[in-house]
């Protein structure tokens, strides 16, 4: 093996390692949980730094490593969700958004034959909420967190995840636009 794919093996440990994250919350073992979705979070970071300090970028990369983790906060999301301990509503919009942004990705490279990967700056911001959600929410279930810290971040979650939601749709519809005037003249 190149050494230029040690970014893409460490991504596919990442989808490897959320049945057991599931399992984890399920048995109600937060503490094990917390362990392995750090250990998520670390190779993420890890894949990415391998990825960008050497040049070992991959087109297969750019689609796993977001899609690892979108598996992996989908799955903390229903797993919650279904113990009681997110909002089933938060659960589905988070989903619902996901599904949009694949449908649209798919639309728009059907369109246009011209999809890149580049998350923007909201969803950015949208994911890091979503990731301290969840953390929080395991994090209370070892130790109460102060009153009203889960309901300010289900309130920022919401918010991101509405904004970056629209923001996909409107930056796609645009882009689609131009491209399909400027391949039509």
């Amino acid at each position: 093996m190149q050494a230029r794919y040690i970014p893409n093996l460490i991504t596919m440990v990442r989808f490897l390692l959320v049945p057991p994250l599931v399992m984890m919350m399920w048995r109600g073992r937060f503490g094990d949980a917390l362990v392995i979705f750090a250990m998520m979070g670390a190779s993420d970071a890890l894949d990415g730094f391998l990825a960008k300090r050497f040049g070992w970028q991959t087109k297969l990369g750019a689609y796993m490593d977001p899609l690892a983790d979108k598996l992996m906060l989908v799955s903390a999301f229903v797993t919650l969700g279904w113990l009681g301990l997110l909002p089933q509503w938060l659960v589905a919009l988070v989903i619902l958004r996901d599904l949009l942004i694949i449908l649209g990705a798919g639309a728009y490279q059907a369109i246009t034959h011209r999809l890149q990967m580049a998350p923007t700056l909201i969803s950015k911001f949208n994911t890091l909420t979503q990731i301290v959600l969840v953390l929080s929410v395991m994090i209370h279930q070892l130790v109460e967190l102060p009153s009203g810290v889960l309901t300010t971040l289900l309130g920022l979650t919401v918010f991101t995840t509405l904004a970056s939601g629209l923001h996909y749709l409107v930056v796609w519809s645009k882009r689609t636009r131009e491209n399909v005037r400027d391949g039509s003249e």
